[in-house]
């Protein structure tokens, strides 16, 4: 790439997409944040958005909606790739999901692109609890899900943006897959006790079955094909495979990454797990 490399951060709105371009910004990078919403507008489902928000970009930030383990992703993400290519990008960093072998062929796809790659496989997010999946739950003091006893090593989505970030900018990264996690695995009753602890409310964990947790979805009016992936994470991906940490961060970052503590802890000072906000 050149010295002064253009990024298209995708998934501006989203939890990765928007920190990675906050950090890009603040180390003063030429970055398009685009999404759906956007005035120039990204659409994965519509081609024709592709190639205003590739023009005149040296590398791209990839995140897929609704999901990579998503039939036909692999075929969106090699035309994207290609039209990537065409446009004069170089450096491709996509983020997937750990332990989602659905998404792989996706993987596969981008790195037989011809860019050069690097893959970012996530654990969960911190931010599933404070931001939008969990929230409203544990607002009203009840998270009940799927989940078992199945320890999971979240993640912030701060540690996945700043990895994100250095693989861009350094191409020692290039051709490598990272899997990230957080420092120690903890189930979901764990991480829910955690926050009941910390803000001293009451919030309790319930486990539930999948058809329970789709039915409560759809009820939400949650439409099925982002309940199907909720139900294809908690059947396929919450089965104990990434229980156990990594050290890819560490790797990539040169220091360990946040833990849920401290992110529990940092996000009560806020108050927005507080009983006034279960009105």
């Amino acid at each position: 790439m050149s010295n002064n490399p253009r990024f298209l951060v995708l998934g501006a709105t989203a939890k990765t997409g928007r920190r990675v371009a906050d950090k890009l910004n603040s180390l003063g990078h030429d970055v398009r944040a685009v999404s759906r919403s956007t005035t120039l507008a990204f659409d994965w489902t519509n081609p024709q958005t592709w190639d205003d928000v590739l023009r005149d970009r040296d590398a791209v930030y990839v995140t897929f909606q609704p999901d990579l383990a998503v039939p036909g992703s692999d075929e969106i993400i090699a035309n994207f790739a290609k039209c990537a290519l065409l446009h004069g990008v170089k450096r491709i960093v996509m983020l997937s999901g750990r332990g989602e072998d659905a998404a792989h062929q996706a993987e596969h796809a981008l790195h037989l692109s011809g860019a050069d790659v690097t893959v970012l496989r996530a654990n969960w997010f911190f931010q599933n609890f404070n931001e939008d999946l969990f929230l409203p739950y544990i607002q009203q003091g009840t998270l009940a899900l799927p989940a078992g006893d199945i320890p999971e090593p979240f993640i912030d989505a701060n540690d996945i943006a700043e990895c994100a970030v250095a693989c861009l900018l350094d191409d020692r990264h290039i051709g490598k897959t990272y899997e990230l996690s957080g420092p120690t695995a903890v189930t979901f009753a764990e991480a829910t006790k955690m926050i009941s602890d910390v803000t001293n409310h009451p919030v309790t964990f319930v486990p539930i079955s999948i058809e329970e947790l789709d039915a409560a979805l759809a009820a939400d009016g949650l439409p099925d094909d982002f309940r199907g992936l909720i139900r294809y994470l908690f059947s396929e991906v919450l089965d104990g495979r990434n229980s156990q940490p990594t050290n890819d961060v560490h790797e990539i970052l040169g220091r360990q990454p946040n833990s849920l503590r401290n992110f529990v802890e940092e996000v009560a000072g806020t108050g927005i797990w507080d009983v006034a906000k279960r009105a």
